[in-house]
């Protein structure tokens, strides 16, 4: 996470830093010269900075890299990012709160949507210590709520881009697939695993491995880019959105970390495609577009998910709660509010070194 000060304004300079500090692009796929991971979900950069909004204490600008190619994407949000925000904000002294339960409202300058991030603070400082458990991350924390008020249409103008909750999409060289495109802080494309042999109950290396799968599936999610209105050709699709879920009934499953699930523990079992890896969990913007979608009749989401007050969803990494309040007006559907839970630790602070040749010209 970057303070917005500390940055050039210089887009390209950033660029740079944030190529540089990550370690990419990396042909090996490791970021063993940088502080990325090699995988989309750990090469990401944030900037917060205070907000000249009335309506905003700060700004949250997300960033994502590629690992493998050259590439700095800021055309979508990371909600999972977005639990650490306020937390940074207030440790940082961007924020004047009290003791208590602090509410920070953040500006996500991606796609001009806002949120609202509740979490304790003590002595001045944002707890962190608790026991919510998040799946896919060892350990508890003191739990953080994020309520994104009107989450619909950020990235395509419209909570639901085609205007219909489903559409057939025909995709070159692949077939014809029934498909559900919904904007939700990021937009989604959502098909049915039955569709392509699955279950959206395996492991994420297990669909990796399966190579003419994936391919398959990126052609979808491309040609739905075109769909959504968000590129104009599957060439020119970004690699960050929209994101690809494959959704499917609940079934018995065992999670990354060994534990258990049965069928009747959760509501829809997902597994989703981010920046060409299966997810090991889901993106929290993606858990809240589960949730949405199970609520509108006529989605694939709500014809497979067992509804609910609160969608459990099924993830690689175990069970991710989402709500979402959704109204339908006479010219179609409105997403009023959606709300994720999580948790967030600074793990540590100071320098990065960055090459003083990045940063010649730069303002």
């Amino acid at each position: 996470m970057f303070r917005g000060s500390d940055l050039p304004m210089d887009r390209s300079a950033r660029d740079r830093i944030f190529l540089h500090v990550l370690g990419s692009p990396d042909p090996y796929g490791r970021q063993l010269d940088g502080m990325g991971a090699g995988i989309s979900s750990l090469s990401k950069a944030v900037i917060v900075e205070p907000s000249a909004r009335d309506d905003a204490d700060v700004d949250y600008t997300f960033v994502q890299v590629a690992v493998k190619e050259p590439i700095v994407d800021y055309g979508t949000m990371c909600g999972n990012m977005s639990s650490a925000v306020g937390p940074f904000a207030v440790d940082e002294g961007m924020v004047q709160v009290s003791d208590g339960i602090a509410t920070v409202r953040v500006f996500n300058t991606n796609t001009g949507k806002h949120f609202t991030a509740r979490f304790p603070v003590k002595h001045g400082r944002a707890v962190e210590a608790g026991d919510f458990e998040i799946p896919g991350v060892a350990g508890t924390g003191a739990r953080i709520r994020l309520d994104y008020a009107d989450p619909g249409g950020g990235a395509s103008g419209a909570l639901l881009p085609t205007g219909q909750p489903r559409d057939m999409l025909e995709v070159a060289d692949t077939g014809r697939f029934e498909v559900s495109m919904v904007d939700v802080s990021n937009p989604v494309v959502f098909v049915r695993a039955a569709d392509f042999a699955r279950s959206a109950t395996e492991g994420p290396e297990e669909l990796e491995r399966d190579t003419d799968l994936m391919d398959r599936l990126d052609r979808v999610r491309r040609a739905a880019s075109v769909a959504m209105g968000l590129s104009g050709t599957p060439g020119e699709a970004m690699l960050s959105v929209p994101r690809l879920v494959m959704v499917a009934p609940p079934a018995d499953f065992a999670a990354l970390d060994g534990r258990r699930y049965g069928a009747a523990d959760y509501h829809v079992a997902t597994r989703s495609v981010s920046m060409g890896n299966i997810h090991r969990a889901i993106m929290l913007s993606g858990a809240m577009c589960v949730a949405v979608a199970a609520n509108i009749p006529g989605t694939i989401v709500s014809e497979l998910a067992m509804s609910a007050e609160t969608t459990l969803v099924g993830t690689p990494s175990g069970l991710v709660p989402a709500e979402a309040e959704i109204r339908r007006h006479r010219d179609g559907w409105e997403a009023v509010w959606a709300t994720t839970y999580r948790t967030q630790r600074r793990l540590m602070e100071g320098a990065v070194l960055v090459p003083a040749a990045f940063l010649e010209g730069a303002t």
